[in-house]
């Protein structure tokens, strides 16, 4: 069995996913296999994978149906022999030659089953790189509290990742904004996190993305954080920057009642914590809520004056 199991989703862009086959090709480290599980409408991401059948061990599967994501996601996964799972999506790629390799020196020297580097954000549109590492505070937090990633995600996309292939662990595929976040913590709190301090993954930032797609739609977001709430449970809120995280969402969306919540989601009940919030800023003037040290100290007075309150 190879050690690496690089797991691609891919979905019509071409150059993208070229790009991130010649990084690939590149690496010292040799050992593992690619898995692309492709969701195109046309046969475009099939022809470019022929082009490199002689150049890499490529296993190309065609989805007769498209999954979306993360659907898609899960079927790379699902196709996968190694021992490793390195999800990449299409639009990322590696920083250098020696960037799996350091990857699986990290995999044999710990314990960790899961494992995620630095990385740098590369903004199409712009060009801006912005390097991300992860403070040791924020880092600490996820350890001991790993809820506190939905005010930072310090991880970043799942192309950083590292996990054992366990034939379990599967993402979300009810969740679409938070599917990254939600599998961040299931992994976090059944596994010890393992850092790796070197940018090891370059992750293409474009409107093309799902999450870009989607962002501030009330539709996907206020349904998805009400599954999500319901799925790991109002106790995480017992986190303060998980709180301040659903304070925000509560106060960028201007939620005024419990009603807005039902206009786009009648599946799932409003834990009462959410409701105590959605009151408490409904006593405050809009202006103030949207001036940060403000809104801050008043998340942090209700967050101490409810917390006994969290199931």
């Amino acid at each position: 069995m190879p050690f690496f199991s690089i797991c691609i989703p891919a979905y019509k862009r071409i150059a993208y996913l070229e790009r991130l086959l010649q990084s690939i090709e590149i690496q010292t480290f040799k050992d593992y296999e690619i898995i692309i599980t492709d969701d195109s409408p046309d046969d475009t991401v099939s022809v470019l994978c022929q082009q490199y059948f002689q150049l890499l061990p490529i296993t190309y599967h065609k989805n007769q149906v498209a999954l979306g994501t993360p659907a898609n996601w899960n079927k790379a996964i699902s196709l996968a022999q190694g021992d490793w799972i390195k999800l990449m999506h299409d639009d990322d790629w590696f920083t250098g030659p020696s960037s799996l390799g350091q990857f699986a020196d990290c995999a044999r020297e710990h314990k960790e089953n899961f494992i995620f580097s630095a990385f740098i954000n590369k903004y199409e549109n712009s060009g801006k790189e912005i390097v991300s590492f992860p403070g040791y505070f924020r880092l600490n937090q996820l350890k001991k509290q790993p809820a506190s990633i939905l005010s930072k995600n310090i991880i970043g996309h799942p192309s950083t990742t590292l996990h054992r292939n366990d034939g379990k662990t599967l993402y979300d595929i009810r969740l679409k904004w938070l599917v990254d976040i939600e599998m961040y913590i299931r992994r976090a709190r059944i596994n010890k996190i393992k850092y790796i301090p070197e940018t090891l993954v370059v992750l293409g930032m474009s409107d093309s993305q799902v999450t870009a797609q989607v962002k501030n739609d009330p539709k996907v977001e206020i349904p998805e954080h009400l599954y999500f709430l319901n799925k790991m449970g109002p106790g995480i809120l017992k986190n303060i920057f998980a709180y301040d995280y659903f304070w925000r969402f509560i106060r960028n969306f201007n939620i005024k009642s419990e009603d807005y919540f039902k206009e786009y989601d009648k599946e799932h009940s409003t834990p009462e914590i959410i409701k105590l919030m959605v009151r408490f800023q409904n006593k405050i003037p809009r202006q103030f809520l949207k001036i940060g040290v403000i809104s801050k100290m008043l998340m942090l007075l209700h967050y101490l004056t409810h917390q006994k309150k969290i199931s």
